[in-house]
């Protein structure tokens, strides 16, 4: 039995998110995203301004005229949502969660996909798979997806990318388009994702929130780390500390982009309560010009 804010919170991205997805991502999302290659429809005959790449001898030798070939795009593919639902998803310092945020943007990308006729599959991990939703088509399946997302109470609170890729890698044979939905605060695995992103069109989606990145000075702050439990103690208003916390969290912001920019998988920093409609328009407008 799904809660009832859960619900609500349901309803609240179906209606924002089915709105994106008409007036902006359904268009683009299908520009950019193709199938995994031609498939013959038809021979007919040549006509002047045809590719004569394309010419059939056998059919054209039989016939004594010219034909060619037809091929229409195989369009349909497979999309799968890697979802981190570790416990420092958790946090906002806005209404939004990284969570909440996390399942506006898998949902998106869902309805984006179903109404191009794609299939939609969903793996929600933490340092495991906690989760594996097969791929299929249709509205109630995104529906699904979303609750699935909102509602999940992990088994473990740690987040490890390795497990949820190797799940991927193993259980979906065939290329698809693999959305990877993380704040990434995880143990390196710069191969594991190198391999992926061989094997299928990788799109990491960082998520996270402003508050993570700047620190006001209050005094005194007890912090706990939501996935180990460990508490600190830091004087914030203690300008150096301060300093050196904010530049340890840049640091692993640029490494971890330049990890995945080497991996070859897009990459897209996306904030809790923040609107994510000109990040994710820049991204398509990014890889139509790449195609």
């Amino acid at each position: 039995m799904i809660p009832r804010d859960t619900l609500r919170k349901i309803r609240r991205i179906e209606i924002r998110t089915r709105r994106s997805v008409h007036d902006v991502f359904a268009g683009r999302y299908h520009s950019v995203f193709k199938g995994r290659g031609m498939e013959f429809q038809e021979v007919r005959e040549y006509v002047p301004g045809d590719d004569i790449r394309s010419i059939d001898w056998n059919v054209t030798a039989r016939t004594g005229a010219p034909h060619v070939k037809k091929f229409t795009e195989e369009r349909e593919l497979t999309v799968m949502l890697l979802v981190d639902i570790s416990a420092s998803n958790r946090f906002g310092s806005t209404p939004q969660l990284k969570r909440d945020l996390a399942a506006e943007i898998a949902a998106v990308l869902a309805f984006s996909a179903i109404a191009n006729h794609d299939r939609v599959g969903l793996i929600l991990f933490t340092d495991r798979v906690e989760k594996h939703i097969p791929p299929r088509k249709g509205p109630t399946h995104v529906l699904r997806v979303i609750s699935e997302i909102l509602a999940a109470r992990p088994a473990s609170p740690r987040t490890d990318l390795a497990p949820a890729l190797e799940y991927l890698n193993h259980v979906v044979r065939r290329r698809s388009v693999a959305f990877l939905v993380s704040d990434f605060l995880a143990p390196p695995c710069d191969r594991l994702l190198r391999v992926t992103a061989r094997r299928h069109d990788l799109v990491s989606l960082v998520i996270g929130d402003k508050r993570e990145l700047s620190l006001p000075a209050a005094g005194f702050v007890d912090f706990q780390d939501p996935e180990t439990g460990r508490r600190v103690l830091l004087d914030t208003s203690h300008a150096p500390a301060r300093r050196a916390l904010l530049a340890a969290q840049s640091a692993r912001r640029t490494a971890l982009l330049r990890s995945l920019r080497a991996a070859r998988s897009d990459a897209v920093e996306l904030y809790a309560g923040e609107p994510y409609d000109r990040q994710l328009v820049r991204f398509f407008r990014t890889r139509e010009r790449r195609r």
